[in-house]
């Protein structure tokens, strides 16, 4: 069985892991190296890193569709395109490329939270269920019919990249457990109920801005959901900082964005509740307990912080 793993993030790492350990990697499709962090220097995805220390052969196009990208897919003749939080939409031609299809290993329970990031998605609108889904992939958003999955409870005080990491590893299990069946014939595609259908589309770091004019339970569980990225923040003094955990306190009447203290901790009104700070980072520092913030920044009991009404 000649497999094409296409992947960038961590996420994708426990599946190739588990899949070189039964079949034959031929070929690997990931990112192009990015510039990133204060000194732009050149980062590589945590695929293409793995992969290199393993002597695996590695292409990164631009785009997949390019046609040197596939010739080099022609070149390797995968029996299975196996994907995981690779990055690009594929094209028909490499969709039909496999004589067995292009499976992806997708993060959530389809048809619930098809597109970019599912996994910030569930916590974020309260969910206490979430999953793994193989599906073939068809040229649609994670509209391919569903092989098998396998859900797992979240966690209360679970946070977006605690998920994360415990969802890759469900997903190399069954991934491992769907291939043979679905060789075998055992394992037939159904088709998704697709007026089911939710989207969560890719998130970008202003997304992460705190709007005091929603509710502190809602707020709590973005706070939940964009650890560690793209992180939630809130602007004070012209300077962004980074809330990396909250709490909720109901039923207190404080204006949305007004800091107040409670307990010693920093806490903002918002629409309903409090929204108690329980670790800040403030911009170029090190994450600290709210009390630690509040010690060195005294003016901040009081302030008014802005609100970021979205549309």
């Amino acid at each position: 069985m000649r497999i094409v793993f296409m992947g960038s993030p961590e996420f994708a790492i426990p599946s190739l892991k588990s899949l070189a350990g039964v079949y034959s990697i031929v070929g690997i499709v990931t990112q192009p190296d990015k510039r990133a962090g204060r000194g732009r220097k050149l980062s590589q995805s945590a695929v293409k890193i793995w992969s290199s220390g393993h002597e695996l052969p590695i292409i990164q196009p631009q785009r997949i569709k390019n046609p040197e990208a596939v010739e080099q897919l022609k070149h390797w003749n995968p029996d299975i395109i196996v994907v995981a939080a690779y990055g690009q939409i594929l094209p028909a031609e490499v969709l039909e490329l496999p004589p067995w299809g292009c499976l992806n290993i997708h993060a959530s329970l389809l048809p619930r939270w098809r597109g970019a990031a599912p996994i910030p998605a569930t916590i974020l609108h309260g969910d206490t269920e979430t999953g793994i889904t193989i599906m073939k992939m068809d040229s649609g958003l994670d509209t391919g019919p569903i092989l098998s999955q396998r859900s797992t409870p979240i966690n209360p005080e679970e946070t977006g990249g605690q998920l994360t990491d415990r969802l890759s590893v469900i997903g190399a299990r069954l991934l491992l457990d769907t291939i043979p069946s679905y060789l075998e014939g055992d394992s037939k595609p159904v088709e998704q109920d697709h007026a089911k259908a939710t989207y969560a589309p890719m998130l970008k770091k202003d997304d992460g801005a705190l709007d005091f004019e929603q509710t502190a339970e809602r707020l709590a569980l973005q706070v939940r959901a964009f650890e560690p990225w793209p992180g939630s923040f809130l602007t004070w003094s012209e300077t962004r900082i980074v809330v990396r955990k909250a709490h909720v306190i109901p039923g207190t009447d404080v204006r949305p964005g007004v800091i107040t203290q409670v307990e010693g901790l920093p806490a903002a009104g918002t629409n309903q509740g409090l929204l108690v700070l329980d670790i800040l980072q403030p911009a170029g520092r090190k994450p600290m307990p709210g009390d630690a913030f509040m010690r060195g920044a005294r003016e901040f009991l009081g302030a008014e912080l802005p609100t970021t009404p979205r549309d």
